[in-house]
């Protein structure tokens, strides 16, 4: 289809863009492209102005920032899947984006415009829950932090105001202590997933001290699997962990649709979320 009519503004500077954005409430922001023009295809998205952030340079990158990596709005999931700091620094996330959709999108889509796209079915949101990210967001009233927990409002809803620019995440470094892993069920490698699990497990003594598990199209925003996580706490490896992943599913609300209804999902998230943590905390 052809996208309704929209104006097109490409901004020199962040200041720039921020001030376009906040004096039209109908602009969207432009970033790789690869969420928002399907969308502007179907007709599901009719902004008056495409707000084009490609090329400022405030939004590139990936740094190392001592306790944290900070990678910018604008770094491609090529360029964090390539990372050696995103590799040493938070290596769950390199994970993920090698199973971000294929090669020729992951050159395209930005790590920033897929976690503003806010999609339940998206790899990173649920990684950005699990690592405890905190997203930095810019208008023309300033700069403000926003905790991963308080991103995701609803199906395609971020918390970012209308005049907000999501400038980079900061992912904070978790300790040698700690393994990862990210499991995702899908038909293609450009499909969305049907599940997808991301988890970061600390040990300690042979046993896991601590759990995070991020879920994947479990409910309309990406969810912790807070139940199964408690349940971890202070579990040696073996059929306590399996017992402990049953309860993956628990509060969740998964949709329905044509590749898998709730209760193939439920069972979906339990048996990944044992795979996923099995590996993260070394078990073969």
């Amino acid at each position: 289809m052809i996208p309704a009519q929209f104006d097109y503004e490409r901004p020199d500077s962040l200041a720039a863009a921020c001030q376009v954005l906040a004096a039209d409430d109908d602009a969207k922001v432009l970033a790789g492209g690869q969420s928002l023009l399907p969308l502007l295809r179907l007709r599901l998205a009719y902004p008056s102005t495409l707000v084009d952030i490609g090329r400022l340079p405030d939004l590139k990158g990936v740094h190392d920032r001592g306790d944290h990596v900070f990678i910018g709005a604008m770094a491609t999931h090529d360029e964090v899947l390539r990372s050696g700091v995103v590799r040493e620094g938070c290596p769950l996330v390199a994970l993920a984006a090698s199973h971000v959709a294929d090669p020729a999108i992951r050159h395209r889509g930005t790590f920033g415009g897929s976690l503003a796209h806010a999609d339940p079915a998206g790899d990173m949101p649920a990684v950005a829950l699990a690592l405890e990210a905190v997203f930095v967001a810019r208008s023309a009233q300033g700069e403000r932090e926003i905790a991963a927990a308080d991103f995701f409002v609803d199906y395609l809803e971020s918390s970012l105001r209308q005049g907000e620019i999501l400038v980079g995440v900061k992912i904070p470094k978790l300790g040698a202590d700690w393994g990862f892993h990210y499991e995702k069920f899908h038909r293609t490698a450009q499909a969305w997933a049907i599940v997808g699990v991301a988890v970061a497990v600390r040990r300690s003594n042979g046993s896991i001290a601590e759990a995070r598990i991020g879920l994947t199209n479990m409910a309309p925003t990406p969810l912790r699997a807070r139940a199964t996580e408690a349940a971890l706490e202070g579990v040696e490896l073996g059929d306590q962990v399996r017992q402990a992943c049953q309860e993956a599913a628990a509060d969740s609300s998964p949709p329905a649709d044509l590749h898998a209804q709730p209760d193939y999902r439920r069972h979906l998230a339990r048996v990944l979320t044992h795979r996923a943590v099995r590996a993260a905390a070394g078990s073969p």
